[in-house]
């Protein structure tokens, strides 16, 4: 006798198995026993950075050491500051570097945790009171479910907080950032502004010789265009972040720009230190003129840039700085070839070289040794000059000894 409708669909209902947990320290381990069961993810959000904490110093950390050391993705949400979310961390299992932990808005704090494995099982964890120091006193009940459906409602929002989560902590980067512009810009704009303040009102109060006229002009001058100078910075920062900075391409020779350059910064160099420091800027490679399409006011931006950075660094009486312009090797030979070359600019020093802790972050914004004075400006702005080109830019301490030496390339038609 073939079996009725009624039988067929009995038969077709699997039942999920629902299991209520009252005991917090039964619910640690069979949590502790389902993360160690997953085979490809583990999902986790925490009610509070508190109850995080607590479960942290019961061990947690170490469970999900073994589910990624085992290849499991393990992603975690914690409502609370990164910062602390980070040393908590730390202080226990030293960084978990495959760990993937990202920070909510505290506003959303909730009364109960999430751990979904393998997008197929599923507990809840009440959070019965945030102010007790043990997990096993803030706990109340769990509901563990195997049932698909309910682990990939759970998984779906863990997704939404988890997006919600890299926009929260992108938002607290920029206004960090924002707070550091602005810190470092007030700064940077009063300085200046004081010597031409208190320079202009001691010429218009007090009457004196032409030399002492000329020194104090010179004085203000040089403040002023310093204070210009900040200002196209931050306005070049707008626009590449933006995206709006505009190039007005035109052909023109490469290699007298770099002579002029280096003419003029060892001028410079001169008139600021006079005969107390030597400093020897020398042209490298190949003497013939090299022509190259592009923006020729930006390219020497950038060119300044390295050259004033190079000329910073410079410790002693004596140093050397060496700018060089040359085809890539393979490219070199007829002038058909050259048509589609590159051209590789490098300014090298004797300097004190890239500070190790600078390194990773060189050519963002405020990459700078506060000692050493200066907007952190200067190879930012370069790297969105170069890159605009379609070209490309890096730097790297000499092997050899003192110095560094920093090298874009543009494309040469």
């Amino acid at each position: 006798m073939s079996p009725t409708p009624s039988n067929r669909t009995k038969r077709s209902i699997k039942l999920a198995n629902i299991k209520t947990i009252r005991d917090p320290r039964e619910t640690v381990t069979f949590s502790n026993d389902l993360v160690r069961s997953a085979k490809h993810e583990v999902l986790r959000i925490y009610p509070s950075i508190s109850q995080f904490y607590r479960q942290v110093c019961i061990g947690v950390l170490q469970i999900f050491r073994e589910a990624l050391e085992r290849g499991i993705s393990v992603r975690i949400l914690v409502p609370g500051d990164r910062h602390e979310i980070d040393k908590m961390v730390d202080e226990v299992e030293f960084g978990l570097p495959k760990l993937d932990i990202r920070s909510l808005d505290k506003s959303l704090r909730t009364q109960m945790g999430i751990l979904v494995v393998d997008r197929k099982k599923s507990v809840i964890i009440e959070l019965k009171d945030d102010t007790k120091d043990s997990f096993y006193d803030a706990a109340g009940v769990a509901a563990y479910s195997n049932s698909k459906p309910i682990a990939f409602s759970y998984a779906s929002i863990f997704e939404t907080l988890w997006k919600q989560g890299e926009l929260y902590e992108q938002s607290i980067a920029y206004n960090a950032m924002q707070r550091e512009f602005i810190n470092m810009a007030a700064h940077e704009l009063r300085t200046p502004i004081q010597p031409i303040l208190g320079l202009s009102q001691v010429l218009l109060s007090e009457k004196m010789d032409r030399e002492r006229t000329e020194d104090l002009l010179l004085v203000i001058t040089r403040n002023a265009e310093r204070l210009q100078r900040l200002v196209e910075d931050i306005l070049d920062v707008s626009k590449i972040e933006s995206q709006s900075l505009h190039l007005k391409m035109q052909k023109f020779n490469l290699t007298a720009l770099i002579l002029s350059i280096l003419s003029d910064h060892k001028n410079q160099f001169e008139r600021q230190q006079g005969h107390s420091k030597k400093l020897i800027f020398t042209a490298a490679g190949k003497e013939e003129d090299v022509y190259i399409v592009g923006d020729m006011k930006r390219i020497s931006q950038v060119l300044s840039n390295l050259l004033s950075n190079a000329t910073k660094f410079i410790e002693g009486d004596e140093g050397e700085i060496v700018v060089s312009a040359e085809w890539k090797e393979e490219q070199e030979g007829e002038e058909a070839d050259k048509k589609n070359a590159e051209i590789v600019i490098s300014v090298k020093d004797t300097g004190t070289g890239i500070d190790p802790k600078i390194f990773p972050r060189l050519f963002t914004k405020f990459a700078s040794k506060s000692k050493r004075g200066g907007t952190g400006l200067g190879l930012y702005i370069s790297k969105g000059i170069v890159e605009a080109h379609g070209g490309r830019i890096w730097a790297e301490n000499n092997p050899y000894g003192k110095g560094a030496t920093f090298t874009f390339i543009l494309p040469l038609q």
